[in-house]
């Protein structure tokens, strides 16, 4: 039942929030909780969710490309500005991040309400987008890793 009150509350939410994405994807765990096959695709999305989840955000990445409003040469150009450098940075940073956070929740599962409660709130209060929950995963590892390592000196 407090699952229910739970999914409930972050549904309320995220209606008053307006924040579509969140709305859909609580309701969409509601109605799935409701059938008989809960269990079933419960057990696949824990286990392929953040994949499939990769995989729809690569390919809306990849759509300019196909579609030829991204070339080659806004590749190349990307090379030759601060801008561009700092893009690619960030980009291979977050790849890192996300890895680590990926095995982080494998590690500690109890780490992922705190990182869906600190998700909600960035979306709900500051108007973010629920796209992070694996990149902060892979902050609170690097923090804990430095944590670590200052301590035990």
């Amino acid at each position: 039942m407090e699952s229910w009150l739970f999914l409930l509350l972050i549904l309320g939410i995220a209606a008053l929030a307006k924040n579509k994405s969140l709305l859909i994807a609580t309701a969409f765990i509601l109605i799935m909780k409701a059938l008989p096959i809960s269990g079933k695709v419960f057990d696949y999305l824990s286990a392929k969710g953040i994949n499939l989840g990769v995989t729809v955000i690569s390919a809306a990445i990849l759509v300019p490309i196909a579609t030829g409003s991204i070339g080659l040469k806004d590749l190349i150009n990307s090379f030759k500005s601060p801008a561009g450098w700092v893009a690619i940075g960030c980009g291979i940073l977050v790849a890192i991040l996300s890895a680590k956070g990926v095995g982080l929740i494998g590690q500690n599962p109890e780490i992922t309400v705190a990182l869906v409660f600190g998700t909600i709130m960035g979306v709900v209060l500051l108007k973010g987008v629920a796209a992070g929950p694996v990149i902060a995963a892979g902050m609170t590892y690097c923090i804990l890793q430095l944590l670590q390592n200052w301590f035990s000196i």
